[in-house]
């Protein structure tokens, strides 16, 4: 456990959060039944105390973590609202006025994007409420850059999901795949080179708060207030889904 903790900053931080919550929570109760009166035998001896219960319920230890990690990515993501919610044009399916937006992190040249497709379509099949976002987020080959540009390049044109299926439905990532998906989605190839500057734009975005976010790869998610970088499973995505309903 203190391994892990060293090596993880935030884990650390609500660990020494825990337990100085506690000991303070433990120091206000005190001094409410007998104010003033703790000296320093008496101080040391709460100390100790909830420094046992500490390590008698080290299970509290991860609880806290945990909320500590989603009040900090609510507040990462409230104040990133745009950046993350809200679809670079047409890139999204689903609910327009979902109650639950899901968020994908992905590259078109990664296997477990692909194989989450039928996962999120069955969601949406599901539930009429949910909507998706999809954040182009190329880190796996020069290919997968090509492919993000042109698909913000159809999200822009109105034709993101045209495009999106095709990609995918057109096999292993290749200029040639790309080339034939763009013709079969309609893509005006013209206007796509003229937005090649806020495409690279939206992906340095996409990329920036993917670091701040802590998604490790693709697909990552954003659910309510969760983060998940991990390929998820339908019966994942509606419980991720249920627990953002429940806060909201």
């Amino acid at each position: 456990m203190i391994d892990r903790l060293s090596r993880n900053p935030l884990a650390l931080a609500g660990a020494v959060l825990l337990a100085a919550l506690v000991g303070a929570a433990a120091m206000w109760g005190l001094q409410r039944v007998a104010p003033g009166r703790l000296g320093v035998t008496d101080t040391a001896r709460v100390e100790a105390v909830v420094r046992e219960y500490v390590l008698a319920h080290p299970e509290l230890i991860p609880e806290a973590m945990d909320r500590l990690r989603d009040r900090q990515m609510s507040k990462l993501i409230d104040a990133n609202h745009k950046a993350i919610l809200e679809p670079f044009g047409g890139a999204w399916i689903g609910n327009p006025k979902g109650d639950v937006t899901l968020v994908e992190y992905y590259d078109y040249n990664c296997g477990y994007c692909r194989a989450s497709l039928p996962a999120i379509a069955e969601l949406v099949a599901r539930d009429p409420k949910v909507k998706i976002v999809f954040r182009e987020f190329p880190i796996l080959s020069e290919e997968s850059i090509v492919a993000a540009k042109l698909s913000l390049a159809a999200a822009e044109q109105g034709k993101f999901k045209a495009f999106h299926d095709a990609l995918y439905a057109g096999g292993q990532l290749t200029p040639q795949s790309m080339t034939a998906a763009a013709k079969q989605a309609g893509l005006d190839m013209t206007k796509a080179a003229a937005m090649t500057s806020r495409a690279e734009a939206e992906i340095a975005t996409n990329r920036s708060m993917a670091q701040q976010l802590g998604l490790t790869g693709t697909p990552s998610w954003v659910i309510g207030d969760k983060v998940v970088s991990t390929a998820l499973t339908l019966e994942e995505l509606e419980k991720a889904v249920r627990e953002a309903r429940e806060k909201s």
